[in-house]
């Protein structure tokens, strides 16, 4: 089963708030173009808070964090009733997913998704996953849908991304960079804050979208959504947009889910012997390599490993909570605070 991935920005879906169903129609009939080629997509759709608060009538976001859960709640009903009706056109159907960091956070529902999702490209239908923004606090003050889709393509073990925007990929000097191996502050120094009062991400989103995808061994495209049969171009292989390929994928694909999954909740500091035998030796961390530890974790959270100077060197899931580790250089522990196959090197 050759599985994609498709994102669709506010931006292109409900630009100034106001939602482009004639768009939803195409982008339908590509998915399903596609799809005639062996391809399985995965919509993450953004949209649900601009359906929202043009509903009701805002001119801005507010900043009201209560206030866009309930315009998020009413916006969510309005964007898959126009993802249904225009999937109706076809006598398809497509079935929502609404999810919330905590869903990778926690191992259990982070299978589960996973396999509500692959039993639903076996039935046919289509999934359209959103983050759940009329619950979550966290997503609706920092999320983004670009970051969300990276993940889901790891989870489903997709083979590309697509990020489809009101850009025609990432530009240097007026014109769009074709291909990228490697993001590093040259790159994300090309990118720019979005300025929309409708929509949240930006460039900075999807390169951090692209450094997910990447870790994961899935190639990613970002591309101007409303050109005509764009889905269907980039899984032909013309050269549209930005494209992402890298070798540096983590193979495991629990270290990836402990890497970019897990929430980081803490940050431990760590000397130059400790350093040492963590990177090059692949050793576990002890207490006695321990300088400092920072923030509210509990056993099998992920926190930070950083250097005496604070640069980080990785994440990992602690074997003990903040409260437990307590006064570190003056206990002794059963096993290790972080063992070396659940850390994870940056």
């Amino acid at each position: 089963m050759k599985k994609v991935v498709v994102k669709v920005g506010s931006s292109i879906i409900a630009p100034q708030g106001r939602l482009d169903e004639k768009l939803i129609f195409k982008l339908i009939k590509d998915i399903l173009e596609a799809e005639k080629l062996g391809f399985k997509v995965i919509l993450v759709s953004s949209g649900a808070i601009p359906c929202g608060l043009n509903k009701l009538s805002f001119e801005k976001k507010p900043q009201d964090t209560n206030i866009l859960m309930a315009v998020a709640s009413l916006g969510q009903i309005i964007l898959m009733n126009a993802y249904l009706e225009e999937f109706n056109k076809f006598n398809r159907f497509c079935a929502q997913i609404l999810l919330t960091w905590d869903d990778f956070d926690n191992r259990k529902r982070f299978l589960n998704a996973k396999r509500t999702i692959d039993k639903l490209l076996t039935m046919g239908i289509f999934p359209i996953i959103n983050e759940n923004d009329a619950i979550s606090f966290d997503e609706i003050k920092f999320g983004d849908n670009d970051r969300l889709s990276a993940l889901v393509a790891d989870l489903i073990e997709a083979k590309l991304l697509i990020l489809l925007s009101d850009v025609g990929g990432l530009m240097k000097d007026g014109k769009v960079v074709p291909f990228i191996n490697k993001i590093d502050n040259q790159i994300f120094s090309l990118a720019k804050k979005s300025d929309n009062s409708f929509t949240c991400g930006g460039m900075i989103t999807k390169l951090e979208a692209a450094k997910i995808a990447l870790a994961a061994g899935v190639k990613m495209v970002i591309a101007d959504g409303r050109e005509e049969n764009v889905i269907l171009k980039i899984i032909s292989g013309e050269p549209i947009g930005t494209t992402f390929v890298s070798g540096q994928k983590i193979s495991q694909a629990r270290k990836r889910w402990i890497a970019f999954g897990k929430k980081i909740k803490g940050k431990i500091y760590i000397d130059d012997g400790a350093k040492k035998a963590i990177l090059n030796r692949g050793k576990s961390l002890l207490s006695v390599g321990i300088i400092k530890v920072e923030g509210d974790f509990k056993k099998n959270d992920a926190v930070c490993l950083l250097d005496k100077d604070g640069n980080i060197l990785g994440c990992g899931l602690i074997n003990y909570s903040c409260e437990e580790l307590g006064d570190f250089k003056n206990k002794k522990f059963d096993k290790e605070i972080i063992h070396r196959d659940n850390f994870v090197k940056y």
